[in-house]
C-alpha cells in the first residue's frame, strides 16, 4: 500500500491477499454470509489486516503467518488459529515449523494455550492435507 492508494485500491489489494493466504472458499464464505451487522468488520479486516498490514515489504508471507500462529496461541483463539494453520501451510510453512513455532509458544505463553494449539493444528493439517490430495 502506498499513501496515494484509496480505501478501494487497498480493499482490492487485501482481498486478492486474503483468498491466496487462507483460500478463496473460505474467504467467499466469509463475505457471503456477512451481516449488515458484520459487513463493517469483514471490510476493516480486509482493508487494514490484509490489504496494509500483510502488503507490507520486510517480512514474508511465512514469517508473518509464524508471528500469527504465536501470537493467536498466546490470545487463544482457537478458530482463528486453524484458518491460519492453513494459511501457513499455503504460505510454505512446513508441518516441522508449526511443530517448532508451538513448542515455542509453550515455553514463553503457556503449556496449556500450546497444547491447545497442538490438537488445532493436527485437525488443520490432516484436513489441509487431504484437501490437497483430493485436489491432485
Amino acid at each position: 500500500m502506498t499513501s496515494t492508494d484509496t480505501h478501494a485500491q487497498t480493499y482490492e489489494s487485501g482481498l486478492g491477499i486474503r483468498r491466496e493466504v487462507i483460500g478463496a472458499d473460505y474467504v467467499e464464505r466469509s463475505l457471503a454470509s456477512a451481516t449488515d451487522f458484520t459487513r463493517p468488520i469483514q471490510e476493516l479486516v480486509t482493508e487494514y489486516c490484509w490489504g496494509t498490514v500483510w502488503s507490507r515489504e520486510g517480512l514474508g508471507r511465512r514469517e508473518r503467518s509464524m508471528i500469527n500462529l504465536a501470537m493467536l496461541t498466546a490470545l487463544n483463539r482457537g478458530h482463528e488459529f486453524a484458518v491460519h494453520v492453513r494459511g501457513a501451510l499455503r504460505n510454505g510453512v512446513s508441518v516441522d515449523e508449526i511443530r517448532e513455532v508451538l513448542m515455542q509458544t509453550a515455553i514463553y505463553v503457556g503449556v496449556p494455550a500450546a497444547l491447545e494449539s497442538f490438537r488445532i493444528a493436527a485437525e488443520a493439517i490432516t484436513a489441509y492435507e487431504a484437501e490437497t490430495a483430493a485436489d491432485s
